[in-house]
């Protein structure tokens, strides 16, 4: 799974990918310090792991881990190739989600490409060029199925409905990610044309350190805006944070208590990441290692298991599945077993967000 992080030149982006991934990448002050897209893995950090491994004792433990793209800032005109515009599209396309940094502090040390600071202008701004980009690529694939219906295509005229819907939505300006289709298909058929306002968004607000919280006037104006499309809004000081990564463990939890934060937000981040690209999590443990694996929500046993390896969805027969809560309780898998609390799951079982797993399949 990968998230792209984008937004303006000079927001701040950098700074937030090195304070995440602890890349060093360059995070100047000035745009287009960004050129070629960084990528970087950052574990997602899971309090669950560690109640497991209070129980069952292993030689390791592996979070779950996501990839971040650090892509170019876009300017007005990236559609038509303004800036580094087309560099940017092409880079935003391969990516699942988007985590777009807005700037939401007054600095005046600080450079901002459009002179001043307003959220919702650069909302704005890079959402008409997505949305110019998204329309060239519908009316495109318009043309090229509208040839083929007239030669009796009936996947092409399917393709069309689908394309109508995109383009009534984006020439009102609306992002295709709120347009609903219910047919399993026809959202098959929707991803497979790449739009770039299809993407899930999660918007990361800049704050100062002295708003932390994000109560400023910028950050609430932010969330009315994310609020309409049921996005997400994190406030994040990427000064502070890029300190904390720097940080060993002690000096790290001192700081974070002298600020009254239970945690770095960018340990909110990564899971609010992970969430907005719509997966979930489940465990397996052993002597060996624990460790948490991705997977859809929604995924059935036999697809959980296919991650693990692709023999076993095939080969699967059944799950033995438990929860945090019941270990916690009894205290050992064996307890949990003789209680009569652990579950078995056929085919047809759809995870659960936390199920520690063993599976049985065929060699």
């Amino acid at each position: 799974m990968e998230a792209g992080i984008v937004g303006l030149p000079n927001v701040g982006k950098s700074t937030l990918f090195n304070a995440l991934t602890a890349a060093g990448i360059a995070s100047e002050n000035y745009p287009f310090c960004t050129i070629e897209p960084n990528v970087g893995v950052v574990e997602v950090p899971d309090p669950r792991l560690d109640i497991i491994h209070k129980y069952i004792k292993t030689d390791r433990v592996l979070p779950a881990a996501l990839k971040l793209v650090d892509i170019a800032g876009i300017v007005k005109g990236a559609s038509v190739g303004e800036g580094l515009g087309n560099k940017f599209l092409a880079n935003i396309r391969d990516v699942d989600a988007i985590i777009h940094v807005v700037r939401c502090f007054e600095n005046d040390d600080v450079i901002h490409v459009d002179g001043s600071v307003d959220p919702l202008r650069d909302v704005e701004t890079i959402d008409t060029e997505l949305i110019l980009a998204d329309l060239q690529t519908v009316e495109s694939a318009r043309d090229r199925s509208q040839k083929k219906a007239r030669t009796g295509d009936s996947d092409a005229k399917k393709r069309i409905a689908i394309l109508d819907k995109c383009f009534e939505r984006l020439d009102q300006g609306m992002p295709i990610r709120g347009l609903e289709i219910d047919n399993p298909d026809d959202r098959k058929i929707l991803r497979g044309f790449s739009l770039l306002t299809a993407k899930p968004v999660l918007y990361l607000a800049n704050v100062s350190e002295d708003d932390l919280k994000g109560e400023s006037e910028h950050v609430q104006a932010l969330k009315n805006r994310a609020g309409v499309e049921q996005g997400e809004v994190i406030p994040v000081c990427a000064a502070i944070e890029s300190e904390l990564s720097e940080m060993d463990k002690a000096d790290r939890a001192e700081m974070l208590a002298d600020l009254g934060l239970e945690e770095p937000a960018l340990s909110v981040v990564a899971r609010a990441t992970y969430k907005t690209l719509g997966y979930q999590s489940y465990f397996t443990a052993g002597v060996k290692e624990i460790r948490a694996w991705t997977i859809p929500q929604g995924a059935t046993g036999p697809q959980a298991a296919g991650v693990i390896h692709t023999d076993f969805e095939k080969g699967f027969i059944r799950a033995e599945i438990f929860s945090i809560e019941h270990l916690e309780e009894y205290k050992s898998e064996k307890a949990i077993r003789e209680a009569g609390k652990l579950r078995v799951e056929g085919k047809e079982y759809i995870m659960r967000d936390g199920d520690v797993c063993n599976f049985l399949v065929n060699p």
